[in-house]
């Protein structure tokens, strides 16, 4: 199994990128998939999830709006469209996924994938 994300890049504040995350040796259509973010110097943190049955977690609460998930199951691809972004976004982005529920912990997830880095620019 391995998830891996992409789409990274640098984006000038205000702007928008979308992330994706395409498995293999899984399929993500009936998972919960959440998305880690990591800052230099600062531990590993929960962003959002979106459960099996497309119910949002929100653990990071000024994402509310301006994050969202969404799959495409003829992809097997995931995707995390971020808007508005600020300069605090900044960091490395993970994908994971868990069967049904969410969970705000990295290792709550079964399957964890490598990250892609987003830098907000002035």
């Amino acid at each position: 199994v391995q998830l891996q994300a992409s789409g990274g890049g640098l984006v000038q504040r205000g702007g928008s990128l979308r992330l994706s995350c395409a498995a293999s040796g899984i399929t993500l259509d009936s998972k919960a998939i959440a998305w880690f973010r990591q800052a230099p110097g600062k531990e590993r943190e929960g962003v959002l999830c979106l459960s099996s049955s497309d119910v949002y977690s929100y653990y990071k609460s000024d994402v509310k709006g301006r994050f969202t998930i969404s799959r495409d199951n003829s992809k097997n691809t995931v995707y995390l469209q971020m808007n508005e972004l600020k300069f605090e976004d900044s960091a490395v982005y993970y994908c994971a996924t868990r069967s049904y529920l969410c969970s705000g912990t990295w290792s709550g997830y079964h399957y964890r994938g490598q990250g892609t880095q987003v830098t907000v620019s002035s």
